[in-house]
């Protein structure tokens, strides 16, 4: 399964009463296959704000993703939590409904050892025919999946990819020592093309809801040998990589991303608590960084 070079972690649209705004997300999905030249779109991982969608909004959101794209682009589904049962639970409602992989995130909150990581992917990994990526993040999780546990993970059969937030280094090791079809994507827009000079694959980005284009020709820049060009296109976009997280103060995914697709001309909602909207200083911020 080539799940290709940029896949975007696909923001939830909310309605004004926050449920799920079913118009604007088929409008999102085209958006983004067609504008934005999205791959593969992640549905209900971080960006789209898991933590607060039920098990039944989960379900409905891959079964009508699912029929949207019609085979436009590849599915993944977001079925990672901290509870191995539920997990395994959820990924295969989402086997039921179509999509064509799942994203796991490390177990977050109760820290398990390296052994315990291990134990959970797998028993979650047996459970499905689905090609499996995992999801390392340890700033949000407060655990690494290590580069041994990674590529311990990476022989079982159907575990095909990694997103991993971590530094450069380990991003390195992993995709030297890992088998060659075992693809390592960074979760971290800004390092996109440096994560291509030490191997790794592509991103699983957030950006790529307001730069997707951009970002594609970047990476085809690089992969065809126009190094400098592809240098040239990181600095004018690394602003907008920054500045989604950073306006100017940190803001928790996906608070300004959603906030910027407003501005662009393609709303989704807002957020729901336990997060908030932008403020009028990271609105202003977000006008002056997209809008010139």
């Amino acid at each position: 399964m080539d799940f290709g070079r940029l896949m975007t972690a696909m923001v939830t649209p909310f309605d004004g009463d926050g449920n799920i705004d079913w118009p604007s997300t088929a409008k999102l999905i085209d958006y983004l296959i067609d504008v934005q030249k999205s791959d593969s779109l992640v549905v209900s991982g971080t960006t789209g704000e898991s933590p607060t969608l039920s098990d039944e909004e989960k379900i409905e959101l891959f079964k009508f993703t699912v029929k949207h794209v019609n085979g436009r682009c590849k599915i993944i589904a977001g079925t990672g939590s901290n509870n191995t049962a539920h997990s395994i639970h959820l990924t295969q409602e989402a086997e039921a409904c179509g999509v064509d992989g799942i994203l796991l995130v490390a177990p977050y909150y109760n820290k398990p050892s390296q052994e315990g990581l291990y134990q959970h992917f797998k028993a979650i990994a047996e459970s499905t025919k689905l090609p499996v990526i995992l999801y390392n993040v340890e700033g949000r999780t407060g655990v690494n999946i290590s580069v041994q546990t990674t590529l311990r993970l990476a022989q079982i059969d159907n575990i095909v990819a990694t997103k991993d937030c971590a530094n450069s280094d380990q991003l390195t090791e992993i995709s030297a020592k890992a088998p060659s079809s075992f693809r390592v994507y960074t979760g971290d827009d800004s390092v996109t093309l440096p994560s291509l000079a030490v191997g790794a694959y592509g991103v699983i980005s957030v950006a790529a809801h307001i730069i997707g284009a951009e970002m594609k020709q970047m990476i085809e820049a690089y992969l065809n040998g126009n190094v400098q060009e592809a240098a040239k296109m990181n600095g004018r976009l690394h602003p907008i990589f920054k500045g989604l997280f950073f306006c100017p103060h940190p803001v928790p995914n996906p608070v300004a991303v959603k906030h910027a697709l407003a501005l662009k001309g393609m709303p989704v909602g807002g957020v729901r608590l336990p997060l908030i909207p932008v403020n009028e200083v990271e609105d202003q911020f977000l006008r002056n960084l997209l809008i010139s």
